[in-house]
């Protein structure tokens, strides 16, 4: 092996190196990535479950309102109307 061949060898082997290096910083910054994915996933008081959580409880409560609001405006709309039709009867009698 010549000297021009083990130059080219030195310099393939060391890119080789350089970008094993740089795949090795690259898998470090993707582990913590994840770990702060986990973290924002999974934490128990802000996480993204403890939202939905809080969210799915406030929609449960919000349709348990309309629900109950629908029923008054039932029972004032029914009572205006006997009210209505009451009148009109005394009127025609």
């Amino acid at each position: 092996m010549n000297e021009d061949e083990q130059h080219k060898l030195t310099v393939m082997l060391t890119e080789v190196a350089a970008k094993m290096q740089v795949l090795l910083d690259k898998q470090d910054e993707l582990g913590i990535n994840i770990a702060k994915i986990k973290e924002a996933v999974y934490n128990p008081d802000q996480g993204l479950y403890a939202r939905l959580t809080r969210l799915d409880s406030r929609l449960e409560l919000l349709e348990l309102w309309k629900n109950n609001n629908a029923k008054v405006l039932w029972l004032i709309v029914s009572i205006g109307l006997g009210l209505v039709g009451t009148t009109i009867w005394q009127q025609l009698f």
